[in-house]
């Protein structure tokens, strides 16, 4: 019997399987990667990820990226000085809310995004070659939901035990 696929035996039920092993070891080769991509263009990976979500949010606070970067938003504030001083970043006061300030991209943000993008995008590219689209499509949507099931576990540790169940 593959406890992979047919589920654990007695014997195993409490021994991992191995993903989560694979899992830190793939985000630690891919940060890896991302990092000296994004080096040559003077970004860190927390500044790539804070760019590409004021992009694809417009507008977004602090605190917000904080969350979203996974980074402290003690850390977050010092990184947007820092973007700001760099012409990267634009802080501007919320017009419905004084104590927020709101976050977008300036041109100069966006065009090193761009360069940003097209790095990550080759590494992204050489990363998958083995895999056919249509394994790449399978992939994301896997790990998609593998994220929001993990995610969800995390708001309510009960759904815990509903992992194993088929939905």
């Amino acid at each position: 019997m593959n406890s992979l696929i047919d589920g654990p035996t007695s014997q195993d039920k409490l021994r991992p399987s191995g993903f989560c092993y694979l899992i830190g070891r793939l985000d630690h080769a891919v940060n890896r990667r991302i990092r000296d991509a994004l080096t040559p263009l003077g970004l860190s990976v927390a500044q790539y990820t804070a760019l590409s979500f004021l992009e694809s949010q417009s507008q977004i606070s602090n605190a917000q990226l904080a969350e979203r970067s996974l980074i402290s938003p003690q850390s977050a504030n010092e990184m947007i000085k820092l973007m700001e001083k760099k012409g990267w970043v634009e802080r501007a006061p919320d017009p419905s809310h004084g104590r927020i300030v709101r976050l977008s991209l300036t041109a100069a943000g966006q065009a090193l995004l761009d360069q940003a993008h097209e790095q990550v995008a080759r590494l992204e590219g050489a990363m998958l070659t083995k895999l056919s689209a249509s394994q790449r499509g399978a992939l994301q949507q896997n790990l998609r939901q593998v994220l929001h099931t993990l995610s969800a576990i995390m708001i309510d540790p009960a759904l815990a035990g509903e992992t194993g169940k088929d939905n």
